[in-house]
């Protein structure tokens, strides 16, 4: 694999970032950023890329070092990505947040929109399900349009202990040994640490074929590593296009100018925006239906790394802005009207894609209806960009921030790009916020608690379940 560290941010299929709908120079000083309020702030930019580039590849930053670490890696997820294709009719991800959204995202960005429902010859690789929900009527379902005995389950837990993934692999592990028998290890890959949890020493006891989930790589920031590499080249999709996009991004982000380094001048506007605006919630709304489950992805990414309720220093702060993902065209009719209207609490950011790998065009007619007979010799593809267009200046009109992420096309290298162009801005917001955007103490007290309520034996759960007997009892005059 090329170092394309060395690739230059000048070429054509550089993912753009569009804040003209930020500033001032459009929005007027009553709703926009000033230029003057983003270099008060160079100073404090430049100090988060700094922190950022000290830490690279150390602590929870190992992700950033994932575009040029990983050749042994990749090597080894093409050649079982190979095994698989060739052995089985279809590969299931047990897996759930960051093991989950990232996969799924790619997966709906770079293949056909209903690839598991495309003829085998035509699909060019097994059916792909992520299971990433532990509803009891789930997992009967997928059984229903599988059949175990051809198919492989990657199990994937960062931890190697997550409670929801672990009672998936005990399930098919179970119909495993009773539909295959003997050698029923074959159809099972682990992801997971290299030594933390039971999931690692359980591949090695099984024999499972297995892959490490790199130190200081969080499931969120996963995705580039063998959590999301892995179905992707099940799948058929260029790794390789993927990890040169985001060395492609990192390139563009080696700057500390705040004007030229897209993450950096993005992360400062968010900052602005929450901190001296107010502006605490965050709608992704991609113009491409490719870029939907981008949004679910961007969502854990940004609420789950900023959302905490204190600085570095334990001080409390109780910061982050809420990501609420919707989709262009379809929201325009659910979504929009408070938007435009409702209260001035919220960014909104534009994914827009220049060109469609398909052209659709709408035919003429219905000429005694003219309000239907003006789209007659246009497209989709112009109607999905005025739409996108209508959209900006509706929310322009109506003094609402937007910003605008523009990717050429959809391909491996521009999904590499846009991965991470967010890890960066993430990272660089975090610095700005000090906070810590790599831990998680919300979750982890949320499954604390869970694991207490089912009686798991740790002494830790057992004060857990003391305390929340100490929890006021709910009254039946509030049921109704």
């Amino acid at each position: 694999m090329t170092d394309n560290r060395k690739i230059t941010s000048s070429s054509p299929q550089r993912v753009r970032l569009d804040v003209n709908h930020m500033m001032t120079d459009t929005m007027g000083m009553r709703y926009g950023i000033a230029p003057e309020q983003v270099e008060d702030y160079a100073k404090a930019a430049a100090a988060a890329h700094a922190a950022v580039q000290a830490a690279r590849g150390t602590g929870w930053l190992g992700w950033t070092e994932l575009p040029y670490n990983q050749k042994k890696i990749v090597e080894k997820v093409k050649k079982v990505a190979g095994h698989v294709r060739e052995h089985f009719d279809t590969f299931v991800v047990l897996g759930i947040g960051g093991s989950a959204l990232g996969p799924i995202a790619v997966q709906w960005a770079l293949n056909h929109p209903y690839y598991n429902q495309l003829p085998k010859a035509k699909r060019g690789g097994p059916r792909l399900y992520v299971e990433d929900n532990i509803d009891p009527e789930r997992m009967g379902a997928l059984l229903d349009v599988i059949e175990v005995q051809s198919t492989c389950f990657c199990v994937v837990t960062k931890s190697g202990n997550t409670a929801e993934t672990m009672s998936q692999y005990l399930i098919i592990s179970d119909l495993l040994k009773q539909a295959v028998g003997q050698g029923w290890q074959r159809h099972v890959i682990a992801i997971t640490d290299a030594e933390r949890g039971n999931l690692a020493p359980l591949a090695k006891a099984e024999g499972f074929e297995a892959f490490v989930i790199p130190d200081g790589v969080g499931g969120r920031f996963s995705e580039l590593c063998p959590v999301g590499l892995l179905p992707a080249a099940v799948c058929g999709i260029d790794i390789d296009g993927l990890l040169a996009g985001a060395a492609f991004m990192d390139a563009a982000c080696k700057t500390d100018r705040v004007w030229e380094n897209p993450a950096l001048l993005m992360a400062t506007l968010q900052y602005i925006a929450m901190e001296d605006m107010g502006f605490n919630v965050h709608v992704l709304l991609p113009y491409a239906d490719r870029l939907r489950f981008m949004a679910d992805w961007v969502c854990q990414l940004w609420a789950e790394s900023l959302g905490k309720n204190v600085t570095r220093r334990g001080m409390a702060i109780n910061v982050g802005q809420t990501p609420a993902k919707a989709l262009g065209v379809t929201d325009q009719h659910s979504q929009l009207q408070l938007y435009t209207e409702g209260p001035y609490d919220k960014v909104v950011t534009f994914f827009k894609v220049e060109k469609f790998q398909a052209e659709q065009p709408i035919p003429n007619g219905c000429k005694a209806y003219p309000d239907v007979a003006f789209l007659g010799g246009k497209s989709h593809n112009a109607l999905i960009e005025a739409e996108r267009k209508g959209t900006e200046y509706a929310l322009y009109r109506a003094g609402r921030l937007s910003q605008t992420i523009v990717l050429p096309e959809v391909n491996a290298h521009t999904i590499g790009q846009l991965i991470f162009l967010w890890e960066m801005c993430t990272a660089y917001t975090g610095e700005l916020l000090d906070i810590d955007a790599f831990n998680q103490p919300g979750v982890e007290e949320s499954k604390a608690a869970a694991y207490a309520v089912l009686g798991h034996p740790g002494e830790k759960y057992a004060a857990k379940r003391a305390e929340m007997k100490k929890a006021p009892a709910g009254s039946g005059k509030y049921v109704v």
